[in-house]
């Protein structure tokens, strides 16, 4: 009997993991990973903790750097995408909510306070419920000194997209406003938020980055929308609302061949837990 793989499968959160890395790949792509990796400059025997390590491509890139002297855990609140990060060769990887500390597996609390840093990529813009928890279980599993790096949407990520979805949602009765789960903060708003927690800012920017979606906008908003930003929809209603986004997108982010691009502005930040 062959055993399915529970990767391919969509999970409770609305996450394929298998769907992600066919649509999404480009996330963790060298050519737009390597500035945030040169930020966390990961170094051989560090303890490193990767919060919405997703499918695990960067973290076993950490596992690497960081060699057989050091630890490399993932965490991601997916159990599709930990999953797969677990096929793939992560020993150490837990599905867990990072904006709820007391959350956090059994396994990570008894280690508070001795990983060397904390990374992230893509993924605290999904943290809009807790902000403040996201620091919260940072600052639990750093040393004194130690190192949160990472790269997020800032604001005006996916510019165009977003008002379009309000938009069309508005159109149809619903309020866009409630239903949006991105939180795309200024540098401004996170530098004062890593601050209020603690952390001295090394490093913050807004930083432009055309991004081409070789699978298309549809395809890009069933992914990251359907099950988040629609969630509350049916399936027939969901679709309308994509293929209008679509529509209405298309005169910016599509060219003359029919590719698609989007805007993306990354928040790239490196800060280091001040000592108590």
């Amino acid at each position: 009997m062959v055993e399915s793989d529970p990767s391919q499968a969509t999970d409770a959160s609305g996450w394929s993991a298998a769907r992600y890395n066919q649509v999404a790949s480009f996330v963790y792509s060298s050519a737009f990973t390597s500035p945030v990796l040169e930020l966390l400059t990961p170094q051989a025997g560090e303890r490193i903790v990767d919060f919405g390590c997703g499918s695990g491509e960067i973290t076993l890139e950490l596992k690497k750097a960081v060699g057989s002297d050091g630890r490399v855990v993932g965490v991601d609140s997916s159990s599709s995408m930990i999953d797969k990060a677990k096929l793939a060769g992560l020993e150490h990887a837990f599905v867990a909510d990072i904006q709820t500390p007391a959350d956090l597996p059994e396994a990570l609390l008894a280690s508070t306070n001795q990983f060397d840093a904390v990374f992230s990529n893509a993924a605290l813009h999904w943290c809009k419920r807790d902000p403040m928890g996201v620091m919260l279980s940072v600052k639990r599993m750093l040393k004194p000194g130690g190192r949160f790096v990472g790269e997020m949407g800032g604001f005006m990520n996916c510019v165009g997209v977003r008002s379009a979805l309000h938009v069309a949602l508005r159109r149809r009765n619903h309020d866009p406003v409630t239903m949006d789960p991105w939180y795309f903060p200024s540098v401004h708003d996170y530098q004062s938020l890593l601050s209020s927690a603690g952390f001295k800012v090394l490093h913050i920017s807004l930083n432009p980055r055309y991004t081409p979606i070789p699978a298309g906008l549809g395809a890009w908003l069933e992914l990251f929308v359907r099950h988040s930003f629609l969630r509350e929809l049916g399936d027939e209603e969901a679709k309308e609302v994509i293929n209008e986004v679509a529509e209405l997108c298309a005169v910016d982010s599509q060219d003359a061949q029919g590719q698609w691009a989007l805007m993306y502005m990354r928040l790239r930040f490196h800060a280091v837990l001040s000592a108590p």
